[in-house]
């Protein structure tokens, strides 16, 4: 029997001396548990000016909305305004989950990971 981890989990990890920081989702990402996601991405966002976020969901169940809204923010660098009013700038690359579920015709690129400094 395979049972999946439906509760989100968020770490993140932040290198501010290379602004850099990786937000790692374990658990199901749904159209409404990533508003928890935006949050935290938010808040990570506002530690340095120029931050690169790097969104790890390579261990996340994530459904084909949300990974669009995802892909969405990274091509425009911005997060959703109700999330995010003032649209102050994010660069967010995302690691898609393993086992992307893509909805038929999205081929929206990802970016290249970009390992942080120990």
């Amino acid at each position: 029997m395979n049972i999946v981890n439906s509760k989100l989990s968020i770490l993140v990890r932040v290198d501010l001396d290379h602004a850099k920081a990786q937000v790692l989702a374990k658990g199901h990402v749904t159209v409404h548990s990533i508003q928890a996601l935006y949050v935290v991405v938010k808040r990570a966002n506002a530690l340095k000016h120029n931050l690169d976020l790097e969104l790890d969901m390579r261990n996340a169940r994530v459904d084909p909305e949300a990974l669009r809204q995802l892909e969405t923010c990274s091509e425009t660098h911005h997060l959703p305004a109700r999330i995010d009013p003032q649209q102050i700038p994010c660069t967010l690359s995302i690691l898609p989950p393993r086992h992307a579920a893509h909805t038929p015709g999205n081929t929206a690129p990802h970016h290249a990971p970009s390992p942080l400094a120990a």
